[in-house]
């Protein structure tokens, strides 16, 4: 079986090894189930924004359909000041297209929601206003619940473990360490396997 992992930073393991992302940890245990998954195609760039991810899509190579694809994507949304609603109609269109790529089958995409980088030793260290930060992607992260549920997708939620391990970070003191993707494997693969059988 196949897996497509789309997003940004946090599903590139931006400052862990490729063993290390969540992406390839949640592989790792599938496979540990009796799942016969690839290793993940990963089209993922730190940095990016919804309609960065939308771009960099147009110029990846696909062969669809996908058994899985999951979807992370946002923090630079909120990061550069954007607004909620551009985010809604953006994640929307990826959101179709993950669908598409998964053969028309929204039950195998699995939306996952965007961490609270807020927490991290980056934000406090910088004077960012970590309540603002904090209430911003949460309000994200309503948006792609939402429209998850509207596609007949399945959602998982990690921010609440990004906010009880704030210092599980890379050296960087703002992208999650191998350990954290550890946790988040764990939360997502419950999910990942439902979505694999439906």
């Amino acid at each position: 079986m196949r897996y497509l992992a789309l997003g940004d930073s946090y599903t590139i393991g931006e400052g862990v090894p490729a063993d290390g992302r969540w992406p390839a940890q949640l592989a790792a245990r599938l496979r540990a189930q009796g799942r016969a998954l690839d290793e993940p195609q990963i089209v993922a760039v730190t940095g990016w924004t919804t309609d960065e991810l939308s771009a960099g899509m147009d110029g990846s190579t696909f062969a669809p359909p996908y058994d899985l694809v999951s979807l992370l994507i946002g923090v630079n949304n909120q990061y550069r000041g954007r607004g909620a609603e551009d985010y809604r109609g953006e994640f929307r269109r990826l959101l179709a297209r993950a669908v598409a790529l998964a053969g028309d089958r929204p039950g195998r995409v699995v939306v996952v929601s965007i961490p609270d980088w807020g927490v991290t030793r980056f934000a406090r260290e910088g004077g960012r206003d970590i309540a603002r930060i904090a209430a911003e992607l949460d309000v994200y992260n309503a948006i792609a619940r939402a429209e998850a549920a509207q596609a007949g997708s399945r959602f998982v939620d990690i921010t609440g473990l990004s906010r009880a391990h704030p210092d599980a970070v890379t050296d960087d003191g703002l992208h999650p360490s191998a350990a954290q993707y550890a946790l988040w494997a764990a939360a997502i693969e419950p999910v990942a396997r439902e979505a694999l059988t439906s």
